[in-house]
């Protein structure tokens, strides 16, 4: 399993917004791809960082290739839509499960 931490910087007054299309749009459409095993939302605390991550676990690299692309270990994923709530660019970081 593969754990994908998407982190994004939110701009202040948007992120409850953006907290609610994330929650209302992208999980929903995760929830029915191959090897895709489950994922939380969160908000920084105290919200004054502003910062807003998607952490997902993966079933394996195949699994993440076929949602991210080729370059899935470097390149975040962000619609157009995304980008007008965001202050900068995401970034993307995966890690190995060693116990849970």
């Amino acid at each position: 399993m593969i754990v994908r931490i998407w982190e994004a910087r939110v701009a202040p007054t948007l992120v409850a917004e953006f907290c609610t299309v994330l929650r209302t749009q992208l999980m929903p459409q995760l929830d029915g791809l191959d090897g895709y095993l489950g994922g939380e939302l969160l908000r920084s605390l105290p919200d004054s960082t502003h910062r807003v991550l998607v952490v997902t676990r993966w079933r394996d690299e195949e699994a993440l290739r076929a949602y991210a692309g080729p370059m899935w270990s470097l390149r975040p994923v962000w619609s157009d839509t995304e980008q007008g709530y965001l202050e900068h660019p995401p970034s993307v970081a995966h890690f190995s499960v060693l116990s849970s």
